[in-house]
């Protein structure tokens, strides 16, 4: 029996703060996890892309959330060859004097000992969720330059390695792991090294599009994440948050052609995250949204 668990990619994002969703009383941290948790099984967490997670903070968020419930968990940015500030770092594991300067540093600026550091402490972070039973997967979203070739397999290689305990999710926003008939042979390669394809829904005809492929392979966990279909905010720059970037609302027949494709899913749980996390827009699409997969949706009228 397949479980869906649908859920959307932030509980904290500013936008979604001063929405209205959240209830007078859920002023704090605490209290909006608990409210959230009481409407949906299943969140992202964003944070821990933009920073080391806390061993701490983790704890908190097992402790406050139901048995049962899930924390996807996106992976660290330098893990996934994306630019950090050498602030993100704890102090002992910054760069050398002569780049402390550098406004952007890259995982390869790294010496040896520090990322293999960075490893062990974002591993053990995350503790208090796997020992709960709450940690879903690891989220490896890898940006649009984060192309096809020996280099990029061999440092996917090394992330499987990093976190062996971990089920880790692979989402490319670059084409060519795709293109030129190569979509049967990357699966295939994902599947033989434990690593979970990330479905994704997207805008189209853009560097970082991929295709959505309802069509893999059969799997414990598969991951499906709705970004909207906003071209051009997509693209945009100098947005004025984050979150204007998906701005974008599912219609009723948009959410019911995704549910058919999870429907499509062979697997043992899967995980429906909306990141259109503009306002409610998320949290409204995910609550219509299963309703609809459970069967319970009227046509609005």
């Amino acid at each position: 029996m397949t479980t869906v668990l649908v859920g959307t990619a932030s509980w904290t994002d500013p936008t979604l703060l001063s929405s209205g969703w959240y209830p007078a009383e859920a002023r704090d941290p605490e209290s909006r996890l608990r409210y959230y948790a009481d409407h949906f099984p299943l969140v992202e967490i964003d944070a821990t892309y933009y920073a080391l997670p806390r061993r701490e903070n983790a704890k908190r968020w097992a402790e406050r959330t139901a048995a049962g419930f899930v924390f996807d968990c996106k992976a660290f940015r330098l893990f996934t060859q994306h630019p950090a500030s050498p602030a993100t770092l704890p102090p002992d594991l910054r760069p050398p004097a002569g780049r402390e300067g550098r406004e952007k540093i890259y995982y390869r600026d790294l010496a040896e000992e520090a990322r293999q550091e960075l490893w062990k402490r974002f591993r053990d972070a995350l503790s208090p969720l796997r020992e709960s039973g709450k940690l879903g997967v690891v989220l490896f979203q890898f940006p649009p330059w984060f192309s096809y070739g020996q280099e990029n397999i061999e440092h996917l290689l090394h992330c499987a390695e990093m976190l062996q305990s971990d089920r880790i999710a692979v989402e490319f926003r670059n084409a060519t792991w795709f293109s030129s008939g190569r979509t049967e042979e990357t699966l295939r390669w994902e599947g033989e090294h434990g690593l979970i394809p990330v479905i994704v829904d997207g805008p189209q005809g853009t560097r970082a599009s991929v295709p959505a492929l309802w069509t893999i392979p059969e799997s414990e966990i598969a991951v499906v994440r709705l970004h909207g279909r906003n071209r051009q905010t997509w693209i945009a720059r100098n947005l004025s948050s984050a979150a204007d970037r998906f701005r974008y609302w599912y219609d009723d027949g948009e959410l019911r052609e995704l549910a058919a494709g999870v429907r499509s899913l062979r697997a043992s749980q899967i995980h429906v995250l909306f990141n259109n996390c503009y306002r409610d827009y998320g949290v409204r699409n995910a609550a219509r949204f299963r309703e609809i997969i459970a069967g319970r949706a009227t046509s609005p009228g």
